[in-house]
């Protein structure tokens, strides 16, 4: 039995909330666009629209931040995310090139940010860990770079 993944930070919803809202937003307008130009009868275009984008806005993000989480072993760091799809994916300390660490503005303004360990190879040579708080990234960025150096020497 494999060790109990640790969540993501909780501020990773309201994250994925605003870019669904942002990414909503067009078709919500196409939707009042197409209402307003009476296309067809009305509630048509824009009650389909306005229930996806709060299924959307509500429940996918929530749904994303139960699905994810991670474990940073001694040796390894193991990354697991998907819903419908779940991924596995266990990075030897070992195989790991470089580390970086990222934010976007909405990330940024949240306080957290995206750990990436780079590979070796060409196939999947990156896995990254969203939805960190920025400090936590920042340290284990620090712990698995002083993995690295311990074994180079």
């Amino acid at each position: 039995m494999s060790e109990p993944l640790t969540p993501v930070d909780r501020a990773y919803v309201t994250v994925l909330r605003i870019e669904a809202i942002l990414l909503s937003l067009p078709f919500i307008i196409g939707a009042l666009v197409a209402e307003v130009a009476q296309v067809i009868f009305a509630g048509a275009f824009l009650v389909p629209v306005a229930l996806l984008a709060m299924l959307l806005i509500l429940m996918v993000p929530l749904r994303r931040y139960n699905a994810r989480g991670y474990d940073l072993g001694e040796d390894r760091l193991r990354v697991v995310r998907g819903l419908l799809f779940r991924k596995d994916t266990a990075v030897p300390f070992s195989r790991v090139q470089h580390i970086d660490v990222e934010q976007g503005p909405l990330e940024r303004a949240f306080g957290i940010g995206r750990l990436v360990l780079y590979t070796a190879g060409t196939h999947n040579a990156s896995v990254s860990l969203p939805g960190l708080k920025h400090e936590v990234a920042m340290d284990m960025r620090e712990a698995i770079r002083a993995h690295v150096k311990r074994e180079t020497l």
